[in-house]
């Protein structure tokens, strides 16, 4: 058989297809992704260092000069 990989655009789609599924007893797996632990781990450092006071202030203004 072959392999099918859908992809629902909002949560009444993904419920909709998962019913069809069960109801023509058709088995299926999920997958559920999430955020990279690296990326996760780097973006609590970074939340840790500013409040160590590690970081640099930038007005708004500098920004585009």
């Amino acid at each position: 058989m072959e392999t099918l990989i859908v992809h629902p655009e909002n949560k009444e789609q993904l419920t909709a297809l998962k019913a069809f599924m069960k109801a023509f007893k058709i088995s299926f797996t999920e997958e559920k992704q999430g955020y990279d632990p690296e990326f996760v781990a780097m973006i609590k450092q970074g939340d840790e260092d500013l409040k160590a006071g590690k970081g640099v202030k930038v007005d708004v203004e500098n920004l585009w000069k």
